[in-house]
């Protein structure tokens, strides 16, 4: 994964409509929600679905691009998990499309399993 090619990538698409660049950067912590420490996980995603749900985005208001790489399988502490990226309008919109379409992604398209430190 490489954030300024994937920036140029969106801002590519969005051919110079965008007002706002949002992108979220998914990493591998070293502790899970409930504090316990991880050492690593395994991800799985649903390409079907998330092809779903980056056209979904496509259709929400403001919207002029959208782009996402997600790496799979086993990856340790600090590896990069999620690119997710938004162009926009203007701010209310992007930021609004950012968090419905990553929100959707986590819940409907990932799967996390962790590896604790015992």
């Amino acid at each position: 994964m490489n954030i300024d090619s994937f920036l140029k990538r969106l801002k590519d698409a969005a051919g110079g409509k965008a007002g706002m660049v949002l992108i979220h950067n998914g990493v591998v912590r070293d502790h899970s929600r409930d504090g316990r420490p991880v050492c690593a996980v395994d991800i799985e995603v649903d390409r079907k679905r998330l092809d779903e749900i980056i056209r979904d985005a496509m259709r929400l208001p403001g919207v002029v691009a959208v782009d996402t790489e997600i790496r799979e399988g086993r990856l340790n502490v600090g590896d990069d998990v999620m690119l997710l990226g938004v162009a926009g309008d203007i701010r209310d919109n992007t930021i609004s499309a950012l968090s419905l379409t990553l929100n959707r992604i986590k819940k409907e398209v990932t799967k996390k399993k962790e590896y604790y430190i015992i």
